[in-house]
């Protein structure tokens, strides 16, 4: 492998900040240069929620220095082992994910790595990715991805409860509901007040923006990307989330990442189209021969297959996940099909497999994926299901190109194809016997988001919902 390929994770403190002191005095003389006054070093929880503490300029270089701010993480991260007497976390950054914020230029977030007692701290989603990246890259390759976030902007009514911002549902009849809203051009054109700004503000961050998608709900987008390396694509995911409620804020709106936030509306998902790169050959994708779709793209479907239910924990983490995960959505005439995948399969452009071979493009494309995911876990379980697939040559076997919609049970008995997980409890069990999120997580941070997870679903069956109610209050 090429001697002169940067470290990615560095498992010991005194080194990696050994590595900011070189990157340090060019950054502070942009920053400075830029009018930046105000910094947010920010780490991520197990949420894949980022956390700070403003920092002024005049503390800039202790902060890259290590000798910023501490936290005790314990606190916000819930880890059975630690107590509250045990050592703070200290924050790092990465001077390679500075990113100044469009909405006010006077301040910059940056993306930084746990480390605690001079090591990496155990429950560092971040570092969890460097790590997956490290080994990937030892091996000699790199993990490249594109991935899709939807969303749904609305506002708060005149009664206090929260409703679609542009165009909403016609509740009284008055517009007929039609079959699907995408790429309809009439909402386009109204969305664009709130769009014009946030296309002028991704162009100007240089994130190489394919489009924007007038999603099949009301108020529903999709914003689609270019391929970038696995680390730069979950940071620019967690800072769009940022990005995108300070816009809606200007706008009157808010966004909510939530996948099925109202009945009969298509989910909010955000596929995860993987790739593949030898790191001595940058920009050769290894998923094709040059002709077709390479038998190393057959072995990485093979080892997400392998994995799929555990990764699905990840990628689909929360209760409210899988009520998007079914065939077919209610709130049309006649009904129709969600888009959705719910069985563990593969197929060329086939949109009903969890994984679709894109016809116009060599990837993999992860389509049980949404944004409750915390992305740094989401794509360490992805890359390194992938290397377990190439390493041990995992056969997928064929590929599925019905329409799995229209398949009964019987047929997927005949197939071997299995059901993704109907429900978060039947995720995270897989998730908890799974061996590859062993080493991709670690013990202790796979202990606590299985702690976490399994909170959700006992909270989750505490709760009486308005459908239970309607359902059997006068019935019985």
């Amino acid at each position: 492998m090429n001697s002169k390929i940067e470290k990615i994770y560095y498992e010991n403190f005194k080194d990696a900040v050994e590595r900011n002191k070189k990157k340090l005095p060019a950054l502070h003389k942009k920053l400075k240069d830029a009018g930046v006054k105000y910094v947010l070093s920010s780490w991520i929880d197990l949420h894949g929620i980022p956390k700070s503490k403003p920092v002024p300029m005049s503390d800039f270089e202790p902060l890259c220095l290590g000798k910023g701010p501490q936290f005790a993480v314990h606190s916000i991260s819930f880890v059975p082992e630690l107590t509250p007497a045990d050592s703070d976390q200290i924050m790092l950054p990465d001077l390679d994910s500075v990113y100044i914020c469009p909405w006010d230029k006077t301040m910059a977030i940056i993306f930084a790595d746990l480390y605690w007692e001079d090591k990496p701290y155990n429950v560092c989603p971040r570092q969890a990715l460097k790590r997956a990246m490290q080994k990937a890259q030892d091996a000699g390759y790199k993990g490249m991805c594109g991935i899709e976030p939807e969303f749904i902007a609305m506002k708060y009514g005149e009664d206090g409860k929260p409703v679609k911002a542009i165009d909403s549902d016609p509740i009284n009849g008055i517009r007929p509901r039609r079959q699907a809203f995408g790429y309809d051009v009439e909402h386009s054109l109204d969305s664009m007040h709130f769009l014009k700004e946030l296309i002028d503000i991704l162009e100007e961050l240089g994130w190489n923006l394919h489009d924007v998608v007038a999603e099949g709900a009301y108020s529903q987008f999709e914003l689609d990307f270019h391929y970038t390396n696995l680390l730069e694509m979950a940071d620019r995911l967690v800072f769009l989330r940022i990005l995108l409620k300070e816009v809606a804020k200007k706008n009157n709106m808010f966004i909510t990442f939530m996948p099925k936030p109202t009945i009969g509306d298509w989910r909010s998902g955000a596929h995860i189209n993987f790739s593949m790169e030898d790191v001595n050959k940058p920009g050769k994708n290894i998923f094709t021969d040059g002709k077709s779709w390479s038998k190393q793209s057959k072995y990485a479907v093979g080892g997400l297959m392998k994995n799929s239910e555990a990764l699905t924990a990840i990628t689909c983490s929360t209760v409210n996940s899988y009520n998007g995960l079914v065939p077919r959505v209610g709130g049309f005439e006649g009904g129709t099909v969600t888009w959705a995948p719910t069985n563990i399969t593969y197929g060329h452009n086939n949109r009903s497999a969890q994984f679709r071979l894109p016809q116009n493009r060599y990837c993999i494309e992860n389509r049980a994926a949404d944004m409750t995911m915390n992305v740094y876990l989401a794509l360490a379980m992805t890359v390194s299901s992938v290397m377990d697939g190439i390493k041990n040559k995992i056969d997928p076997g064929k590929a599925t190109d019905q329409d799995l919609y229209q398949m009964t049970d019987a047929e997927f008995k005949k197939l071997g194809i299995k059901r993704l997980p109907k429900n978060l409890m039947q995720a995270i069990e897989a998730l908890r016997i799974n061996k590859l999120s062993d080493e991709v997580m670690g013990s202790v941070m796979k202990k606590s988001f299985l702690s976490y997870k399994n909170d959700e679903w006992e909270r989750y069956h505490q709760a009486v919902t308005d459908w239970e109610v309607k359902e059997y209050l006068r019935l019985y």
